[in-house]
């Protein structure tokens, strides 16, 4: 089971806090309701604010906090609120906030923004030479005054070596989303998304959807077979030649790839053969039989139906819903 720490600021939407813990409850647990078996639970979460005493929402809701942020020692996944549009009062206000997210950091724990919270990981210094994002409201105020962040204000989710950030009050549903699937797999993140009625996560906000990301790891020799299939999916990749390039035995890479990224080696490379072609399907112009052949596929149905189980839906009804053509709608 995973901890996770749920930050009440003062003067934030309060959706941005809470959409992220109704996810995390839901996950193992309203599917598995709805369908009559038992549940699991796959995140205890801690719901903290600075001092521990309660904090006001901008519409004068008032919310109370199980603990302050110096009761959490250790946490595996640190979710931080927007900010509020005045970010000179909430830098000032927060102060504290930012030293405890670098140790958490520090410690190995997942850091992650809703909104303009981004402004309070930045401040910390954890955004420096990463990609992130934040609201588009903010997004030039924050590009100016923190350079060295790779600001991608396109996108709905960022995830680098650990730090996260996501774009826009709603963006909070699908940053839970994304770290159910992440920490838990594709079919309880698509489970919890269909009994909560929302989509799987995007990460632009023309529609793109999130590219697969392996967890923070500094094995380099993954790290180059990661970068290897990236560059090569298209081609017949078979682990035994993965392995072969690794200079490993197939058991150990397979083993040690397992142990870095989280997934298989051949999921790893579904996983990037989809995230391709819905890149392709996002851009139209493409049938789905050349879309098929153009990420190493030979047999368009079968690469359907490895579709549709990564992302529940067929390529056609995802290009209909993300085509470029509903980019103006």
């Amino acid at each position: 089971m995973l901890d996770v720490t749920v930050l009440l600021l003062s003067n934030n939407y309060v959706s941005t806090s809470f959409g992220p813990i109704e996810v995390f409850h839901a996950a193992g647990f309203l599917w598995n309701a709805i369908h009559g078996s038992d549940a699991e639970q796959y995140f205890r979460v801690t719901v903290a604010s600075l001092d521990g005493k309660s904090v006001t929402s901008p519409y004068g809701v008032e919310l109370a906090p199980q603990a302050s942020i110096e009761d959490v020692d250790s946490t595996d996944i640190v979710v931080v609120p927007s900010s509020g549009m005045d970010i000179d009062e909430q830098l000032v206000r927060h102060a504290a906030l930012m030293p405890w997210l670098r140790k958490r950091q520090e410690q190995g724990a997942y850091v992650a923004s809703v909104c303009s919270g981004a402004v309070f990981l930045a401040e910390a210094g954890l955004l420096d030479g990463r990609r992130a994002t934040t609201h588009w409201a903010v997004a030039d105020e924050l590009a100016r005054r923190y350079p060295r962040v790779d600001w991608r204000a396109d996108m709905f989710i960022t995830e680098d070596n650990g730090v996260l950030c996501s774009a826009g009050v709603c963006a909070s549903i699908d940053l839970g989303v994304y770290l159910v699937e992440k920490f838990c797999g594709h079919d309880v993140a698509l489970q919890c998304a269909k009994s909560l009625l929302v989509d799987m996560p995007r990460s632009h906000q023309s529609g793109y959807a999130v590219l697969p990301l392996s967890r923070q790891h500094d094995d380099e020799k993954v790290r180059a077979i990661e970068a290897y299939i990236d560059e090569n999916y298209a081609r017949n990749l078979t682990v035994e030649a993965l392995a072969s390039r690794a200079n490993m035995s197939t058991r150990n890479f397979i083993r040690r790839f397992k142990a870095a990224t989280g997934r298989l080696p051949g999921n790893y490379l579904q996983s990037r053969r989809v995230a391709v072609a819905k890149e392709m399907l996002e851009l139209g112009g493409r049938s789905v039989q050349t879309i098929t052949h153009a990420v190493g596929y030979g047999d368009a149905a079968s690469f359907r139906s490895l579709f549709k189980r990564y992302t529940g839906m067929s390529p056609a009804e995802y290009r209909r819903r993300f085509g470029r053509r509903n980019e103006a709608a």
